[in-house]
């Protein structure tokens, strides 16, 4: 490590991890959860009623789906949704990330006495897939995994001090226990003092009576004020027998429920068993999955010789690992909070790493860098704006913009082949190359889906300014999809229909005035008598049939891939508008 990891190599790489978490951070394609826009309707709707509390949504039983302090930060960061945009509601995810990166980075280079483990450390975990994809969007994973962290990282920076404090320590680890349940859930009370109190009892070499005798209460006290911290929503919330009936009763009490048969079965096998949660746990790390192994393989060879600190890192992941076997919904998402101190096991074994786990991320890398250039190349190669598809809408012909790519693009793919075929041939570049790669991978990922967030992706201005105030419906495959649509016609009321029903135009148009509808590529659309096109933009597709994989596969992607979604005003369905006709269905989005 020493021989590679320059502390100027070293900065290069952490302004290389800023630039890919800020990359591509408003774009309606970035690694997400679908959850996002649910959470975005809650803040939206509360926004408009002008209170923080009770929380408003208007999808059947999703209201109090997580504690307010999401949506407060989503009403705060977007002006009581003043400035909406995808940009304003995730830049405080990434500065929860980027702070909970720092602090790792100044505890591991504390204990360990070296600035550049604790940076790599930092940049490890940066680099694992769940990290980007959980840390970036509107969710609740990143305040969680900041203020779950943060009285673990405080005990190793200050040790003796912390550990033995009485009052101070406590009361602040309360305090951030305490918001880490109120971002997501009190269930995370278990995990966080079981980790504690293994913590302490570590601190007292391993001695339970002394451990009972003087941590005991400090245990119990910051298990009662973090659960105070969350009870301020039930005080503070005007309706806290629905937060008690759709969040603790709904949301966290179900998910003991059997899954199937039986919780022993469930538990032992199927989707949600316990060595499904321990593969999805691994597979956080993404494409360090089995550098992750490796040095989890290292470290239990090593644990003889390992570190008090070291200990105390498996002692956290073995306590939420151990309180998340317990629920019948067993997800990897669940020990998000302690994928730093798997990151941090990672940089303490860096240099004694055997080189198969990062040649196997470089394979990885590789194979992912190479399917997106060939996707690239035939999508940029498709005919998107061929008369077969546009003949006869003269006027919208001109505003269709091919799927092209600017020079930058073929720059940082070039870059990154380049990067990743010296580390694969260079022993003594892998493990710097493996980790670049992740970062630049990402950076690939996020322009290569760019021609979508322009021109060929969106509604032109003058098709915005001419539905503002309508009532458009659009296809809704997912809750709150709607708000998607409102970053594309702003200023628009929006309702869904059921997304597989989007091909059906003659059907949708005798039934809605203005209506968003779906043709595939290649193909003209047939328009009712009196319909008129207002404006046109190209669509992902997802739920491709085998045979349409197996074309796309032939490198068909363009017309497989894709749609071509059609906003239509139809004179037969503002007859149903107006009453005379019901709309076949009700809005599919709530």
């Amino acid at each position: 490590m020493r021989s590679v990891f320059s502390i100027q190599i070293t900065i290069l790489t952490v302004v290389l991890a800023v630039f890919t978490y800020l990359y591509g951070l408003d774009s309606r394609f970035a690694p997400k959860n679908g959850d996002e826009y649910p959470y975005m309707h809650i803040v939206r709707m509360t926004a408009q009623s002008n209170h923080w509390l009770p929380l408003q949504s208007e999808m059947d039983g999703i209201k109090n789906t997580k504690p307010p302090l999401l949506f407060w930060q989503g009403i705060a960061s977007t002006g009581w949704a003043k400035d909406w945009s995808l940009e304003a509601l995730r830049w405080p995810s990434v500065v929860y990330t980027g702070l909970c990166a720092f602090l790792l980075s100044l505890t591991v280079g504390r204990f360990s006495g070296d600035v550049k483990k604790g940076m790599l450390a930092a940049l490890v975990w940066l680099s694992f897939f769940s990290t980007y994809r959980y840390g970036r969007p509107f969710l609740a994973d990143p305040a969680e995994v900041f203020w779950l962290n943060l009285p673990f990282l405080g005990l190793l920076y200050w040790k003796s001090s912390a550990f033995e404090s009485k009052w101070i320590f406590p009361i602040c680890a309360s305090i951030a226990i305490g918001f880490a349940l109120l971002s997501k859930s009190f269930a995370y009370v278990l995990p966080a003092s079981f980790a504690l109190g293994l913590w302490y009892w570590g601190w007292r070499k391993w001695n339970v009576i002394d451990s009972v005798r003087c941590d005991a209460l400090k245990l119990v006290g910051i298990g009662i004020l973090s659960l105070a911290v969350f009870a301020l929503w039930f005080i503070l919330d005007p309706d806290p027998t629905g937060v008690w009936r759709e969040f603790v009763l709904g949301e966290n009490a179900g998910k003991f429920d059997a899954r199937s048969s039986s919780y022993l079965l469930d538990l032992l096998w199927g989707g949600d068993s316990i060595w499904m949660l321990l593969v999805t746990s691994l597979a956080n790390a993404g494409l360090f999955t089995f550098v992750l192994i490796s040095a989890l393989v290292q470290s239990w060879r090593q644990r003889h010789s390992a570190d008090l600190e070291e200990k105390l890192l498996w002692l956290l992941v073995l306590a939420f690992f151990l309180v998340f076997s317990l629920p019948s919904q067993r997800s990897g998402r669940y020990l998000l909070p302690v994928m730093p101190a798997l990151a941090t096991v990672i940089a303490l074994h860096w240099d004694r790493l055997p080189l198969w786990g990062f040649r196997i991320a470089l394979g990885l890398q590789l194979g992912a860098l190479l399917v997106v250039s060939w996707l690239g190349w035939n999508l940029q190669a498709f005919a998107w704006g061929s008369s077969a598809i546009f003949n006869g809408f003269g006027e919208l012909t001109s505003r269709i913009s091919n799927w092209s790519y600017p020079f930058w693009h073929w720059l940082i793919l070039g870059a990154t082949i380049f990067t990743v075929f010296m580390a694969l041939f260079n022993k003594a570049f892998a493990k710097l190359g493996a980790l670049l790669g992740c970062f630049l991978c990402y950076c690939v990922l996020t322009s290569s889906i760019a021609p979508l967030e322009g021109a060929l992706g969106r509604y032109d201005e003058a098709t915005i300014k001419k539905v503002a105030g309508q009532e458009i419906w659009i296809p809704c495959d997912y809750r709150a999809k709607d708000e998607e649509y409102r970053l594309l016609l702003p200023g628009a009321l929006l309702h869904g229909y059921l997304a597989k029903d989007a091909y059906d135009v003659k059907e949708l148009t005798n039934n809605y005035h203005l209506v968003a509808v779906h043709v595939p590529q290649g193909k003209e659309i047939e328009l009712c008598e009196g319909c008129r096109l207002i404006g046109q933009r190209v669509e992902m597709r997802a739920r491709q049939t085998d045979e349409e994989m197996k074309e796309i596969l032939r490198g068909r992607i363009g017309e497989f891939l894709f749609v071509n979604e059609y906003l239509i005003s139809s004179p037969v369905g503002k007859v149903a508008a107006d009453g005379e006709r019901a709309p076949s269905s009700r809005d599919a989005c709530r």
